[in-house]
């Protein structure tokens, strides 16, 4: 029996259906490892390392320490720092500690995007030139051999690459533990899958790297809350699929407490719909007329957050049909329950598949068990994130875990075999 609220509830379980099914097919792509790849490790392209630092005096000489010590010809690549509207000593640390240091000041345009795009300005117009620019966080610590993959990378012709965002203190708090658990099991089920099937990726902010002529004919136009995503999707736009570089490894710094977290995430949220209000039906658009179907793929990233929305409303619909059948329901009708139980188990699996593949520590398959919280805590801060949506503020995320790579234990097999997770060395140890 049809009643009128089958005109909305229809469409959404169909929806449901659809985007439950493909997040599900896609994740298995990641779990067996990463498709062959052509390794060409003569050392040949020149690349501009650039980290944006806004008052991280803290962290910013381990970056640049760590950089200058990186597995490849020191005469190929150089440090730029952008000093960005410090007040500390961020633009006198990272010059002492070797860095080339370019200092900006603005009230208007605040944010890495804003950063990004006067600092390529100023690149650009220098007398030495470069194949390709890197891009890290402040509190990074980069691989010894993340030069040598994206080396490989742009030589097979690939123009913007994604590195594998690892965790540098995965086990200092439970929040940094199940923030590192999230990153972990995206890599694998959603970059590495995606690119596993010729898909494109997304940006992540930090270990990104840019053939230099793509920035100069399209520029830099990215400078909203999320102007990773935003810089994904105008390159997609222009067909130009992002990469994903599995052995080219950064080191990330996780938020030490909830709130950081919260407010972190929020930002997240706010600058993902404000790119999916501006590029989502323009992009569906362009890829139905050129039948790109990457593109086509690409536009769902874009959906993710609204699917959550969705998903959350048909749950507390669902509780209310157990008293009041209002609906008609066809989930089950469409799709056996055997395959919704496979979906279901799937969810388990997957994080646990991750944490194996990377050899986790004890202590981050403890963290495992308050995934979860950290998992449903994203409903209430996408809805957040969907009301303040045009809301451009930036807020910056306080830095203070100053680790040096030299403190960094890598497994051996940490590249051949695929990332695993770090640990840091006693003090007896180094």
């Amino acid at each position: 029996m049809y009643t009128a609220f089958d005109i909305i509830m229809i469409p959404l379980q169909l929806l449901i259906i659809f985007f439950t099914l493909y997040y599900f097919f896609v994740s298995w792509f990641g779990l067996f490892g990463k498709k062959k790849e052509v390794k060409i490790y003569n050392e040949s392209k020149t690349f501009a390392l650039i980290a944006c630092a806004h008052n991280e005096e803290r962290v910013i000489a381990q970056l640049v320490d760590n950089l200058r010590r990186l597995n490849y010809n020191d005469a190929l690549y150089d440090i730029y720092v952008v000093a960005d509207n410090c007040s500390d000593k961020t633009a006198e640390v990272a010059r002492k500690a070797g860095a080339l240091v370019h200092e900006r000041f603005s009230e208007t345009g605040k944010g890495k995007g804003f950063a990004l795009a006067w600092m390529f300005d100023r690149l650009f117009k220098l007398d030495k030139k470069y194949d390709a620019v890197c891009v890290f966080d402040a509190d990074n610590l980069v691989h010894p051999n993340f030069l040598q993959e994206m080396n490989s990378r742009l030589c097979n012709g690939e123009r913007i690459i994604q590195g594998y965002m690892d965790a540098k203190n995965p086990t200092d708090t439970w929040v940094s533990g199940v923030f590192a658990i999230s990153f972990w099991i995206v890599n694998h089920v959603w970059s590495l899958a995606k690119y596993n099937m010729g898909l494109s990726c997304c940006l992540g902010g930090t270990g990104m790297c840019f053939d230099t002529e793509v920035l100069k004919r399209y520029g830099w136009r990215a400078t909203c809350l999320t102007e990773d995503m935003e810089f994904t999707i105008q390159a997609m736009m222009e067909g130009i699929p992002t990469t994903w570089a599995h052995d080219a490894i950064i080191y990330d710094e996780k938020p030490l407490t909830f709130k950081q977290t919260w407010n972190q995430r929020k930002r997240w949220s706010q600058g993902h719909f404000d790119v999916a209000d501006r590029y989502l039906i323009p992009m569906i658009k362009k890829a139905i007329k050129t039948r790109n179907i990457v593109m086509l793929d690409c536009s769902v990233n874009l959906i993710q957050p609204y699917f959550l929305m969705i998903s959350t409303f048909f749950v507390l619909c669902s509780y209310v049909y157990n008293f009041y059948p209002f609906y008609t329901n066809i989930l089950y009708t469409i799709i056996p329950v055997e395959v919704w139980t496979l979906v279901g188990i799937g969810q388990y699996i997957f994080p646990v598949a991750v944490l194996w593949k990377i050899r986790a520590s004890f202590k981050s398959w403890m963290y495992l068990l308050l995934y979860p919280l950290f998992i449903y805590s994203w409903i209430p801060i996408t809805a957040l994130g969907w009301w303040h949506r045009h809301d451009h503020e930036w807020s910056h995320t306080l830095h203070t875990r100053g680790i040096s790579f030299d403190d960094v234990i890598i497994p051996e097999d940490a590249v051949n075999d695929g990332p695993k997770e770090v640990v840091f060395a006693k003090k007896d140890e180094k």
